[in-house]
């Protein structure tokens, strides 16, 4: 199993801590994930998406952005956006607690490598497949998955589009689906309402026709 966690600050794309996991057939492909993920780090501004998913062939790229950090973790598609995104969280609760203070100051890659133990700690924890029986423990609250972003790789790396303007597109055509949703709604209403209107009337001329011209 191939697997890459990755955490920078996003103000400059500075690298703060890493994580790897590769077999003996996957290094050519993880150094080009790992370029990926530094170019998408490169990209990341204050009026970036919060939480992503970009599509990379047979694998995703997921990330959190939290407190001026972006947390990414690279796994295969199959693995449930709910486990990814719940192992990135609790990276950034103890990423946080144990360095949230020294972020803005450092100047060097790589300053707190030694967060790598707790990646490994996390990662078997939330990721391993013995441990997703466990996927319906998370907390649902925070695992809003169907809300989050998704789009592809190479086209914000290649086309240079911003990954806040893909958002804005995302949320304008949920704005819009949701539009549809509530006049096909109302249509559905009014239609109904003037079934029964049809009803009404008919039964009224009925009583009407009987009353005047049989009694």
């Amino acid at each position: 199993m191939v697997s890459l966690t990755m955490i920078a600050r996003v103000a400059d794309g500075l690298l703060l801590a890493a994580s790897i996991q590769e077999d003996d057939q996957s290094g050519r492909d993880l150094q080009q994930y790992q370029s990926q993920a530094k170019q998408l780090f490169r990209k990341l501004n204050a009026q970036s998406p919060d939480r992503c998913t970009l599509e990379a062939g047979s694998m995703n790229f997921h990330y959190v952005i939290a407190q001026g950090v972006c947390y990414l973790f690279l796994c295969e598609a199959s693995c449930p956006k709910k486990m990814a995104f719940a192992y990135l969280e609790d990276l950034h609760t103890e990423f946080y607690e144990q360095y949230g203070k020294r972020v803005p100051t450092v100047t060097r890659p790589y300053s707190f490598i030694e967060f790598d133990t707790y990646i490994q700690k996390a990662k078997k924890s939330y990721i391993d497949s013995r441990s997703r029986r466990n996927l319906g423990s998370i907390n649902s609250e925070l695992q809003d998955v169907q809300r989050i972003m998704v789009a592809n790789i190479e086209e914000v790396l290649q086309r240079g589009e911003s990954l806040s303007a893909l958002d804005t597109k995302a949320s304008n055509l949920f704005s819009l689906s949701q539009k549809y949703g509530s006049d096909a709604k109302y249509l559905n209403t009014r239609s109904a309402y003037a079934k029964v209107a049809a009803v009404c009337v008919f039964f009224l001329t009925l009583i009407i026709y009987v009353r005047f011209w049989w009694l």
